[in-house]
């Protein structure tokens, strides 16, 4: 598939069609896929990554839309992953884009796709930088990851993107819950949505004495948003704090060192799977399945059978 024509150091896609396909087929895991990500990766690196996630229910893909609109009246390209729960049967994402977001798929600068999770533990499938990065190149300036809320595994989206929100709810517990879930750690920016519910101050108060407690971060303190998403209020000053945090980032050279270690670990997880496929044999898999049975007998260690998968 040849979906690209260079101009101005970026690769334009002709439509929105053609980089759908494309996404088809990195998420497909098609011959094709590798060649395409090569051929546009130097074209990537231009876009700037937003994560949104939290508890279900926080009213994450609402809020997501009412700011996609705000800085679309800045004329600005918007790529969407909505990263989905995986269908048990089918493998694909269960909730669909365009029911989510249905008001901005008429926009011609928002581009969304739904994405599975496909099993990862960090709620991001690990499809989905290989995704953005073609969104990247095809001129979308600004990423929105909005990511299942699974808890624990969401620590990875910070990994993905330059700023993370961490959207909650007033209702009793979703502190607590973002405690354990190691939600406080990875926050740029907290998103108190839903705020004219009872219990909205109280929840702030108790978010901002958790803060506290953390060590002090001298390049940036997460601030907290209070937000009515479905009324579009607080829209306009999350979007302003955003913007702030992506500045000091940048200018303190935080955003880059973001990036240096994403793309390290991005070689570090193609060099794991390139091994991991290259072991694979198939004497090694008819070895695995002679040996299985001696293994949950207890006759035989999976160390020691580890070390005879190695030395076949």
């Amino acid at each position: 598939m040849k979906a690209n024509t260079v101009k101005n150091n970026q690769v334009h896609f002709k439509n929105f069609r053609d980089l759908a396909r494309a996404i088809s087929l990195v998420e497909n895991e098609s011959p094709d896929a590798e060649r395409i990500l090569t051929e546009v990766f130097r074209y990537t690196g231009k876009a700037y990554r937003i994560g949104v996630t939290g508890p279900p229910g926080a009213g994450k893909s609402t809020l997501v839309s009412q700011l996609v609109k705000n800085y679309r009246q800045q004329n600005i390209k918007i790529g969407i992953i909505a990263v989905d729960p995986t269908s048990p049967y089918s493998g694909g994402a269960l909730l669909g884009d365009r029911i989510r977001m249905i008001d901005l798929i008429n926009d011609p600068g928002v581009f969304i796709r739904s994405m599975a999770t496909r099993g990862s533990l960090g709620g991001l499938s690990n499809k989905a930088q290989d995704v953005a990065d073609l969104m990247d190149a095809a001129g979308m300036e600004l990423i929105i990851f909005e990511t299942v809320g699974v808890g624990q595994g969401e620590l990875d989206v910070a990994k993905a993107t330059d700023s993370t929100l961490v959207v909650l709810v007033p209702e009793s517990g979703d502190s607590i819950q973002a405690m354990k879930a190691g939600l406080m750690e990875i926050a740029d920016i907290f998103v108190l949505n839903k705020s004219d519910r009872d219990g909205a101050e109280k929840m702030k108060i108790e978010l901002e004495m958790m803060l506290q407690l953390k060590a002090p971060n001298p390049d940036w303190a997460p601030p907290i948003i209070k937000t009515i998403a479905n009324k579009g209020e607080g829209i306009e000053e999350l979007q302003n704090v955003v913007d702030k945090h992506r500045s000091v980032i940048q200018k303190k050279g935080i955003l880059k060192d973001k990036r240096t270690q994403r793309t390290r670990e991005k070689i570090k997880e193609l060099i794991k799977l390139k091994l991991e496929q290259e072991f694979w044999t198939k004497d090694r898999t008819n070895l695995l399945e002679q040996q299985l049975p001696h293994v949950l007998n207890q006759e035989l260690s999976p160390y020691k059978l580890s070390e005879r998968l190695f030395d076949k």
